[in-house]
């Protein structure tokens, strides 16, 4: 992630970049030095003076107010989670103390454990894989990083072959984790994995410097496994209250696909695979 010095500057230069000037209703006049709009060009559509919003950019001006944040937000078309990323590293908040994402009720392991036509996983903000069942183990398993998803999809050589779309995988594993910082701007964890990332995936950069920003909610998800083929599923994802750093993600397979069946397979043999009990432990070994 961007410096701490500096996070509120980035995010909105990276932002304007990714916003053509007829987006907004401006003619693109010839010989534009950077892609997207200028800094004039934002201050004039937030109602900022060009040297207010300069400041603003180079970390010169650290108290925006939440009218100029919401006129910002406005100009740039963010949507609500990018809304909330924009005040959270903005505006400085006191510090709570940390609930660890690894601590999670027994009760929620016994449940998803229970689930035997549905995928359940449940990943920290740094996407390790805290609980599985066993479905979602024998689907996931077998990779180098199975023990957490965002190494999963950019790091892991099997990703191109797995991921049968990676770009939508990789764009929503990318604007969910700026959406992880939302919670906590500051998260060592969050900036250690998107450090991580960044030196060793191109492709993160890439979409890394587009600056999304986007909870995870419900889709499609389209996978080959490697024993019983293509999977299609539709999944939703949700907190647990007691535990808003988690996410649980719930998979089922897609109507009109014969992805129930080819489950079916891979639960008789889960007792060749580890148990999710060994999730945690996985993650941390992954990281090598």
């Amino acid at each position: 992630m961007a410096g701490r010095e500096n996070k509120l500057g980035e995010y909105l230069k990276a932002r304007r970049a990714q916003i053509s000037p007829d987006k907004v209703g401006l003619l693109a006049s010839g010989g534009r030095r950077v892609p997207g709009l200028r800094r004039e060009e934002v201050a004039e559509l937030a109602g900022l003076s060009v040297d207010y919003y300069t400041r603003l950019e180079q970390g010169r001006e650290r108290h925006p107010s939440a009218s100029i944040l919401n006129s910002l937000a406005r100009t740039l078309g963010l949507g609500p989670d990018a809304q909330r990323y924009l005040f959270a590293i903005a505006v400085p908040r006191p510090k709570l103390p940390q609930q660890h994402s690894s601590k999670f009720g027994h009760k929620l392991a016994e449940l998803i454990g229970q689930w035997d036509r549905q995928l359940a996983t449940l990943t920290d903000e740094t996407f390790d894989v805290v609980a599985a069942n066993r479905l979602s183990w024998a689907v996931y398993g077998g990779h180098q990083y199975t023990g957490n998803h965002a190494r999963l999809v950019f790091l892991d050589p099997d990703r191109g072959v797995f991921f049968r779309e990676w770009d939508k995988v990789a764009s929503g594993t990318v604007a969910q984790l700026r959406a992880g910082a939302t919670r906590d701007p500051d998260n060592a964890g969050l900036t250690s994995l998107v450090g991580e990332l960044t030196a060793q995936s191109p492709e993160f950069r890439r979409w890394w410097a587009k600056a999304e920003v986007r909870e995870r909610t419900s889709s499609t998800f389209l996978v080959t496994h490697a024993e019983v083929g293509d999977l299609d599923f539709v999944y939703e994802a949700f907190r647990p209250n007691s535990n808003p750093n988690l996410l649980l993600t719930v998979h089922w397979p897609a109507a009109g696909s014969d992805t129930a069946d080819k489950l079916a397979v891979l639960g008789r043999r889960t007792y060749e695979l580890a148990p999710p009990s060994r999730a945690r432990t996985t993650a941390k070994a992954c990281r090598g």
